[in-house]
């Protein structure tokens, strides 16, 4: 700690206040906004402190030599820093009112507290905090709120920079302007007015947060703990908190510091799950759960039964899958704890399980198939289509609703989201997938943000299975060798996103996620076509109140006319039995009514003008 607190008084503040030093020579008034509720890295005379933007500001005007800042809000009326007798009592004899006492600031009061100080022979600022809830609408204006904004232009512009005696140069008295956005504040006030600057308070970087995992590491690490495992528990925690705010940092060590009750050991625990606490509510974590292990040992077997002739897409997707149960997803990055906990690419033959592996991965994962959501990406392929992913912007039909996607994962954060058919998104929607790989979080149309960080994205496609050569033949048939389907799958993928969508960058992101599948084999057919069967007979049984049994040349009948064309996978086996069994037995079901038998065998499917007709005896 003492090499941090020399680095501190060595170090330099935030750059947004080293603006602010050059602004008070150059700037009648300035104006913040972005990032203006967290906290900032400071040095003091012993050590880096991390004051609100108020603290902030005033250690940067006590630097230059300035008396005192008056801090003026719409909800406490008008405060003074710092608070002394005898700065108050000097203070209140300029601005003509009384400090510390609250009440509403009406913009009378306001403008003349801003005129006092601006013209005053004493070195200080006023500081409008919230200023964006002096007014109701920054477009439409009442008259006395118009009044109020003219007169602090005019002013602007008006004001000049004073000596004092025994100071260098001249410097103004600022009026300084606290906002949460750039529009917050009336266009015509602050777009193109050379005598205001607008200074952006940008999120904390890596070394902010690092240096303020230093700060708090005595809150959550032994005292005797060796500078090694010190520094490692500092790394991690600053990457844990990617895209945080360094009061968010505060107060993430504070949830970790009440909940730790282990020693070394557990540190890491305890922080990681207070991050995610602070991230996403507190939620019983199923990516800790100690049975999720032993499952993952034996599930390999549990989902070749369930997704029919694809082991090595199964055995793919479940290295995946391991590797983010173990928290190790995106392990070479700099920076891992916000991204995702996992991403799937699923690619191949239309209906060979793609989607049906995505609903038992969140069956094995979450142990309850509600945790998985689904998007056809189908429907997105207009560009306005973003809003329903994210929300309608500001002013918009709406926008009070949020989006979809981020509504979705604000109430399951635990989850499998699937993204089906990708490529038939939008290209400027697929961006919004660039920020959630690669930052784990999204902004919806109200602002707010939602986090990624224990979800696992899945991604379907096709893309590669219409390609054809020179006679118009397909490229990639049922015969094709793996290798060679693999190959040319992901080499199409690669083509797809770099050169039609000019996207590069989300191949990037999605890596070696790629999971190629299989044509359905004859093999795999015939086992698909007997689950199919089964499923069929059961429903009828329970919906029918009949049992039927088919005939061995029935069955042997079904399974030439389902599996002749495998081109179409588990799906078009499916259909084919719809057309073939499903609806002949129903209607020969249906006829029958009420004085159908307990059990019956089908025993002949006869092609007729209006479909099959099924014989039952």
């Amino acid at each position: 700690m003492a090499d941090l607190e020399k680095a501190a008084v060595r170090g330099e503040p935030p750059a947004w206040l080293r603006e602010l030093e050059t602004a008070l020579l150059t700037h009648a008034q300035v104006m913040f906004y972005g990032n203006v509720r967290d906290m900032y890295l400071v040095p003091g005379p012993s050590g880096w402190l991390l004051p609100d933007i108020r603290g902030g500001i005033w250690s940067c005007l006590e630097r230059a030599g300035y008396r005192f800042l008056v801090v003026a809000d719409p909800v406490d009326g008008v405060q003074l820093l710092p608070h002394t007798p005898e700065i108050t009592a000097v203070a209140q004899e300029l601005i003509g009112t009384r400090t510390g006492s609250g009440g509403r600031l009406s913009p009378e009061r306001l403008l003349q507290v801003i005129r006092r100080v601006a013209e005053a022979g004493v070195r200080a600022g006023v500081l409008v905090d919230y200023a964006a809830r002096l007014i109701r609408d920054p477009r439409q204006l009442e008259p006395e709120e118009h009044h109020f904004f003219a007169a602090c232009e005019k002013l602007a512009h008006t004001t000049r920079p004073v000596r004092l005696e025994g100071e260098p140069g001249q410097r103004y008295n600022p009026v300084l302007w606290v906002v949460g956005g750039e529009r917050d504040l009336p266009s015509w006030f602050t777009a193109d007015n050379p005598a205001l600057r607008r200074v952006a308070l940008p999120m904390p970087d890596l070394t902010d947060r690092r240096t303020t995992a230093e700060i708090l590491a005595p809150t959550l690490l032994p005292a005797d703990l060796p500078a090694v495992k010190r520094e490692e528990y500092v790394h991690r925690f600053a990457a844990q908190t990617q895209s945080l705010t360094l009061r968010s940092m505060v107060e993430i060590a504070r949830l970790a510091a009440a909940g730790k009750e282990g020693g070394e050991e557990q540190t890491s625990e305890v922080i990681e799950a207070a991050a995610r606490s602070y991230r996403v509510g507190i939620v019983e974590n199923p990516w800790s759960r100690p049975v999720l292990r032993d499952q993952l040992i034996h599930a390999d077997e549990g989902l070749r039964r369930r997704v029919l002739g694809q082991p090595e897409a199964v055995a793919r997707a479940l290295d995946i899958v391991t590797r983010s149960v173990m928290g190790l997803s995106g392990a070479q990055s700099s920076a891992t704890a916000s991204r995702p906990r996992g991403v799937l690419f699923f690619a191949g033959p239309t209906g060979v399980g793609k989607t049906e592996l995505a609903k038992a991965l969140t069956e094995l994962v979450f142990g309850d198939e509600r945790a998985y959501i689904r998007f056809d990406m189908s429907e997105f392929a207009a560009e306005h289509a973003a809003d329903r992913l994210i929300g309608a912007p500001p002013g918009y039909v709406g926008h009070d609703a949020g989006g979809e996607l981020t509504n979705a994962i604000r109430q399951r954060p635990f989850s499998l989201v699937l993204f089906d058919e990708i490529e038939k998104a939008h290209p400027r929607i697929l961006d919004k997938f660039l920020q959630i790989l690669d930052e784990g979080r999204l902004t919806d149309g109200m602002g707010s943000t939602v986090y990624f960080s224990e979800a696992l994205l899945v991604f379907t496609s096709n893309l590669g299975m219409t390609a054809r050569d020179a006679d118009g033949r397909p490229l990639l048939t049922p015969d094709t060798p793996r290798d060679e389907l693999v190959a040319e799958v992901t080499a199409e993928i690669g083509r797809h996103m770099a050169e039609r969508l000019n996207r590069p960058e989300l191949l990037n992101r999605i890596g070696d996620n790629i999971v190629v599948f299989n044509f359905v084999a004859k093999e795999a057919a015939t086992d698909i076509f007997d689950l199919l069967v089964e499923r069929i007979l059961r429903l009828v049984e329970r919906e029918c109140g009949t049992r039927v049994t088919l005939a061995a040349d029935i069955r042997a009948q079904l399974l030439e006319l389902a599996t002749a064309d495998t081109s179409l996978g588990g799906r078009g086996i499916g259909s084919v039995l719809e057309t073939a069994l499903v609806n002949p037995l129903a209607r020969a079901l249906f006829a029958q009514g009420e004085a159908a038998p307990p059990h019956q065998t089908l025993t002949g499917l006869l092609p007729a003008p209006a479909g099959w007709e099924a014989v039952l005896v």
